[in-house]
């Protein structure tokens, strides 16, 4: 007998990216990646009215999104659902209207970061709650330190972001960083892919839900600097937030395949 720890394959190992054989095969796959994350979104209690969007950058058109219609909820979105604006707001392609806030912030985001594939804003709860402050989230535990010098503030507040020149301040407050905490409003997240863009909302709206409790129990005691530097080297990473993504995708999917279609 040994102390030796034997390590087999999990699922880990059979998580890899996707290789697509056409520009079609690559825009279908990502339509359905957005429309599980608007699933999930839902799921998780982020729909408020016809606020939040993510969308997409399409793969050949590469000034165009795809972005949810205007006033379906989340939790019913399919591929086909999905609508096609582009650099002007117009939609080129879908049967549905978009709200003119997904056009004014996304667009200048993705217009901003040429690196960015998706991006993901929804009025969730505890974003909203946190955005309030004004604060950048601390490092309390090891998923808020992926957002560890990753994430800024926009730290102004006139209404509706219903203009352009409101997105571009945006997208200049989110300069090369991951995610931007929109004061008395919530939080936008970009990745390189639907999946960590979806995923780093997620992760970060729960950060926001503990670091709210924390404080509420004034037990703030954030990880030292260095140790959070390294640890967001460790969990992070574009690819963190993709494999994030992958566990809920398989979920979603399984309980409503119907989103594909």
């Amino acid at each position: 007998m040994t102390n030796e720890k034997v390590v087999g394959k999990g699922i880990k190992d059979y998580l890899e990216q996707p290789v697509f054989n056409s520009i079609e095969e690559e825009r279908q796959h990502n339509k359905q990646k957005l429309a599980a994350a608007f699933r999930l979104f839902g799921k998780f209690g982020f729909s408020e009215g016809v606020a939040g969007h993510i969308t997409y950058r399409d793969p050949e058109l590469t000034d165009h999104l795809w972005v949810n219609p205007y006033g379906m909820h989340f939790n019913h979105i399919k591929a086909s659902d999905l609508v096609l604006v582009n650099s002007s707001g117009e939609v080129v392609e879908g049967k549905y209207s978009v709200h003119k806030s997904a056009f004014a912030i996304h667009s200048a985001v993705h217009e901003a970061r040429p690196d960015v594939v998706a991006s993901a804003h929804a009025h969730s709860v505890y974003g909203k709650t946190w955005s309030v402050s004004g604060k950048l989230l601390d490092p309390l535990t090891q998923d808020a330190c992926a957002f560890y010098n990753d994430h800024s503030i926009f730290d102004e507040y006139k209404g509706v972001a219903l203009d352009e020149d409101e997105g571009v301040r945006i997208g200049r407050a989110l300069g090369r960083n991951k995610a931007v905490i929109l004061r008395s409003h919530g939080l936008l997240t970009v990745g390189q892919s639907v999946d960590s863009a979806a995923f780093w909302f997620i992760t970060m709206e729960r950060s926001c839900q503990s670091q709210l409790l924390a404080e509420s129990a004034g037990i703030v005691n954030p990880i030292a600097p260095e140790d959070a530097a390294h640890t967001v080297s460790q969990v992070g990473r574009e690819i963190d937030g993709w494999e994030g993504f992958q566990p809920l995708w398989q979920r979603i999917i399984k309980e409503e395949p119907e989103l594909l279609n």
